[in-house]
């Protein structure tokens, strides 16, 4: 983080000092909430959770070389003391970003943000430094944490931005406000609590509504393929950029396939110029996410040439998420098992058949969640298509949505023992170890809260002879 005083940041977020023989001590360390995370220089952020209150840590993080606690309540220790840690918090990160006057680029969408955010920055940080978000942290607490880690030298600051109603990401535009954002799509995921498609699009298109007009620099880059997302335009004073397959839109893919491994390949069009891209990942919905990351780095200054050698040499930076691993007696484990939505899920499938052309193909499928009054449906309409698509066998993990999942396979025409349904995540270890082949394709994939990648890395152990080699 940029250096700031105590007495700064008290300033900043309204707090009062406590304990703090020299207000001028200088914060120059990151911000972080984790205790173990402390370190010389850094400020530590005290939250109260459900099972650990971190007030109860001021003593270590300070022994660790904290120069302070931002917290709640005193604690025995230099601490700046506020009535809502959240909101401080926040506040710390938009003085920060303000001060700092990088470019901010934000990204919302159901399905891909992780992915794509990831992209973005490997592209741009080839241009400038940048920051992004780690991971998926990117809620109340995650996005300012990550903000705060941007110094004097950051030129690019990548933000992905969740939601889980009306107003989230317009908060979260008002911690961190953008120059750029992006919208990858409106999906299912979180239909549940959001009540609709419809609602869905509300909530993402406060990302476009936040941004400057296009005098000011502004630009709303949307996916001219989802008429949910290109219908933000009206929603924007800023300046709008369209990706997508269509001909319609500014940043396009020609000539789209797959490599005889899965890996998708295309021609990149951009205003600049065009290029042709082979990408690391696998599966064929990698090319719109690579086509969103394109139309920022343009947007940014970025040459065709330049962009498509950058997403030809991305790689995926976060876990779970598509990672193909062979064992050294040829099974090959694709680990996709961070989370799952029926777009998702569907195209993981596709993926799985890519990569598995002419060999036998499992997919390991549990719950997705939140899905409210759809999720029989969509549930039902994930295990039809393992069929259509020619899966050679899937393994249904886990209860009722499980069993949904296999129903749909069956009504499809899996008549035999091509779907099987079985309890538990040790339950499908047990029948892949059994049963797999050299030379088999296993997908392994559901919502986060099933925990299937537990079953992956079993796999995983259990053909460990030599080392397992990443593909």
């Amino acid at each position: 983080m940029i250096t700031l005083s105590l007495a700064e940041i008290a300033e900043v977020v309204g707090g009062r000092m406590h304990d703090i023989p020299d207000a001028s001590a200088q914060v120059t360390g990151p911000v972080v909430r984790d205790s173990r995370e402390a370190g010389p220089g850094s400020l530590f952020v005290a939250f109260v959770g459900e099972r650990v209150d971190g007030h109860d840590f001021a003593a270590a993080v300070v022994e660790a070389g904290a120069v302070a606690v931002l917290g709640s309540r005193p604690v025995g220790a230099p601490a700046i003391v506020v009535d809502d840690v959240q909101a401080a918090l926040g506040a710390l990160a938009r003085h920060v970003v303000r001060r700092l006057g990088t470019t901010l680029v934000a990204l919302t969408g159901s399905a891909g943000k992780t992915s794509t955010k990831d992209l973005i920055a490997q592209v741009l940080r080839r241009k400038a430094p940048t920051v992004f978000t780690p991971g998926s942290l990117n809620n109340e607490i995650g996005l300012p944490l990550t903000a705060l880690t941007a110094t004097e030298e950051t030129r690019f600051l990548v933000l992905e931005m969740g939601a889980r109603g009306i107003g989230h990401i317009r908060y979260l535009c008002e911690l961190t406000p953008p120059k750029v954002g992006l919208v990858l799509n409106v999906g299912s995921a979180h239909i549940g609590e959001f009540g609709g498609r419809e609602q869905i699009a509300q909530a993402k298109g406060e990302l476009v509504e936040a941004l400057p007009p296009a005098e000011e620099g502004g630009t709303a880059i949307l996916n001219a393929d989802d008429p949910l997302v290109r219908a933000m335009a009206s929603r924007t004073k800023a300046k709008v950029l369209l990706f997508g397959e269509s001909d319609e839109a500014d940043v396009r893919a020609e000539n789209v396939r797959l490599t005889d491994t899965g890996q998708p390949s295309f021609r990149l069009h951009t205003p600049s110029g065009a290029s042709d891209v082979t990408m690391r990942l696998y599966g064929e919905h990698h090319v719109s996410n690579a086509l969103a990351a394109a139309a920022v780095a343009h947007e940014l200054g970025m040459s065709a040439d330049e962009i498509a050698t950058a997403l030809s040499e991305a790689d995926s930076l976060s876990r779970w998420r598509m990672e193909v691993t062979e064992r050294p007696d040829g099974v090959t484990v694709v680990n996709d098992a961070y989370n799952a939505n029926p777009e998702s899920m569907k195209a993981a499938l596709r993926a799985l058949v890519a990569i598995g052309k002419g060999r036998r193909t499992w997919a390991v499928l549990g719950k997705m969640a939140e899905l409210g009054d759809e999720a029989l449906a969509e549930h039902d309409a994930v295990g039809r298509l393992a069929v259509r698509l020619n899966v050679s066998k899937l393994v249904a993990v886990g209860g009722r949505e499980a069993r949904w999942l296999q129903l749909g396979a069956y009504n499809e025409g899996s008549w035999g023992e091509e779907s099987v349904h079985v309890s538990d995540a040790q339950a499908a270890v047990d029948l892949l170890r059994s049963e797999l082949r050299p030379g088999d394709v296993v997908l392994v994939k559901a919502s986060r809260s099933v925990g299937l990648e537990s079953v992956a890395s079993a796999l995983l152990e259990t053909g460990a002879e030599g080392e397992v080699a990443a593909r």
